[in-house]
């Protein structure tokens, strides 16, 4: 489980295929001790789990289903990407409730500079148009962020200076794809009432 609050940016230092699926270096200023093999980062919002790592590295493998959902099959040598490792009892709960498990893939439609923000008008996938609500929240490539306002093929975020300048954000331009995840409560509360509507 994450929180959506990126903690530092990593760089891909490798990309190897491996039986099929990929074997992804990142080269990282995390502070890797405390994580162990086996353990979960959150990349650019999708949960991978630590298969080896050094002082200042890990690796990860990602398999065939993960590519299919992800954009993690564009990624290459120098591909800046959002890091979280996962959350610990007693750590601070910000942001929102995120598990890492992406729901699909989306395009960003616009950028628009307001003063030292950006608002980003991102493409709504059509599966996913429920689950999306103003002053909701929603993950986009592992960042916890609000819904300003949403339409059928649509809904905007405003990235403040902070995001713009800690998070992978600033490298995106329009026509993009990123990763989204919709809010673990929103999908918990559209299937409760479609289980209301069937009883």
């Amino acid at each position: 489980m994450f929180t959506g609050l990126v903690q530092e940016i990593g760089v891909v230092r490798s990309v190897k295929k491996t039986r099929g699926d990929l074997r992804v270096e990142v080269g990282t200023r995390l502070n890797l001790s405390a994580v162990q093999v086996g353990a979960s980062i959150c990349c650019s919002g999708c949960c991978l789990t630590v298969v080896s790592k050094t002082e200042n590295s890990f690796s990860v493998d990602v398999s065939s289903e993960t590519l299919s959902k992800t954009i993690i099959g564009a990624w290459q040598v120098k591909t800046r990407i959002n890091l979280e490792p996962s959350l610990k009892v007693g750590d601070e709960m910000g942001g929102h409730f995120v598990s890492g498990h992406v729901d699909a893939t989306t395009e960003i439609m616009k950028i628009t500079e307001e003063g030292g923000s950006y608002r980003l008008k991102i493409a709504v996938p059509p599966e996913l148009k429920i689950f999306i609500a103003a002053k909701g929240s929603v993950t986009l490539d592992g960042i916890s962020l609000t819904v300003n306002d949403v339409d059928d093929t649509s809904f905007n975020v405003n990235i403040i200076p902070h995001t713009w300048a800690k998070t992978t954000l600033s490298d995106r331009r329009v026509g993009d794809e990123v990763n989204i995840e919709i809010d673990l409560l929103a999908r918990y509360a559209v299937n409760m009432l479609n289980k209301k509507d069937t009883v």
